[in-house]
């Protein structure tokens, strides 16, 4: 790789360097320039190792709040069924208290169930099937 006669990476100047105020001055200058630019990249690398971090910190307690959602949600959804089938329960409770206070029923509960008779009752007992013949 050659370029009118050099090679392109041992290409030297034929101008020698003035050592002088200004020259040592606008070297230290570019120094000084490189080693912003170097701690300006290794901030911008910091505060991008930061900056994902801090958003896969945030992804992975926004995936697990959504999965403690969906949990308390199910349970929920299975308490508040829970709850519609004791309210139910508990109004046929109610009713049947009603219906207990009422002396008739109660009688003829004991009647139907336990045989209970009166005196001088007699109680016959029915299949409740009808006969085959």
């Amino acid at each position: 790789m050659t370029r009118g006669g050099h090679q392109m990476k041992t290409r030297r100047s034929n101008v020698s360097r003035i050592d002088s105020p200004y020259m040592t001055k606008y070297d230290a200058q570019m120094e000084r320039q490189l080693k912003r630019k170097k701690q300006l990249k290794r901030r911008l690398i910091l505060f991008g190792v930061v900056v994902l971090i801090t958003f896969s910190t945030l992804f992975t307690y926004h995936l697990s709040q959504r999965e403690l959602y969906a949990e308390r949600k199910a349970e929920y959804e299975a308490l508040k069924q829970q709850k519609q089938e004791l309210t139910e329960e508990e109004s046929m409770l109610i009713e049947e208290i009603k219906l207990l206070e009422d002396e008739s029923y109660v009688l003829r509960i004991a009647k139907t169930n336990y045989f209970f008779t009166e005196e001088g009752e007699i109680v016959f007992k029915l299949l409740e099937e009808t006969p085959a013949y």
